[in-house]
Order: structure tokens, then C-alpha cells, then sequence
């Protein structure tokens, strides 16, 4: 990899986490619940591909730049299932609260 091939690269990686970052930041927060969903699927998709790059090694950088990739696209994974999973408690009954209770009768 030339010199200049490296600097696009880097580039393109620091712009690409530059932007997702204020884009993530600009949401409000009652719609990252649904867009967790999505993200999550969209997160999927950028593991796979960091696997494959990272599983190239074509050169010592690539290999530690897919490195990089995957841990991070893991841990975005795994942490919006569990920001979901948390988010759907809030919506769940207690079991105490679930059965109704018995109405008086009005007469």
C-alpha cells in the first residue's frame, strides 16, 4: 500500500466515523428505540465486511485496521440489543399489575 493509498484510507475512515457520530448525535431520543432495529441490521452488514477485511490481511495495517473494525461493529452490535432490550422493560407490565383487578359493581 503506497503512502498515498494509506493517507485516503485513513481519510475516508475518520470522516466516514466523524459523520456517523454527529448524525447519531443529532437524533432525539425518543426515536432511538425504532432506529435501533436498523442500526443494529446496518451494524451486521459492517461486521461482515470488517470480517472480510480483516480476514485478507492483505498488509499489517489492513489486517489492524479490520481488526479495529470488527471490535468496534461487535461492540455496536452488542450493545444495541442490550440499549433494546432495556428500552422494551420499560415497556413491559410487572406480574403483579398484569392481572386486573376485580371492579366493584355499581348498582
Amino acid at each position: 500500500m503506497t503512502p498515498e493509498q494509506l493517507i485516503s484510507t485513513l481519510y475516508v475512515f475518520i470522516l466516514a466515523a466523524f459523520l456517523g457520530y454527529q448524525v447519531i448525535s443529532r437524533v432525539p431520543p425518543l426515536l432511538h428505540t425504532p432506529l435501533m432495529s436498523a442500526t443494529n441490521a446496518i451494524s451486521g452488514i459492517s461486521l461482515v465486511g470488517s470480517l472480510v477485511t480483516a480476514g485478507a490481511h492483505e498488509t499489517l495495517v489492513s489486517a489492524i485496521l479490520g481488526f479495529v473494525a470488527v471490535f468496534c461493529s461487535s461492540t455496536n452490535v452488542v450493545s444495541g440489543f442490550v440499549i433494546t432490550e432495556r428500552m422494551l422493560k420499560m415497556f413491559r407490565r410487572d406480574k403483579k399489575s398484569a392481572s386486573p383487578e376485580p371492579q366493584e359493581k355499581r348498582v
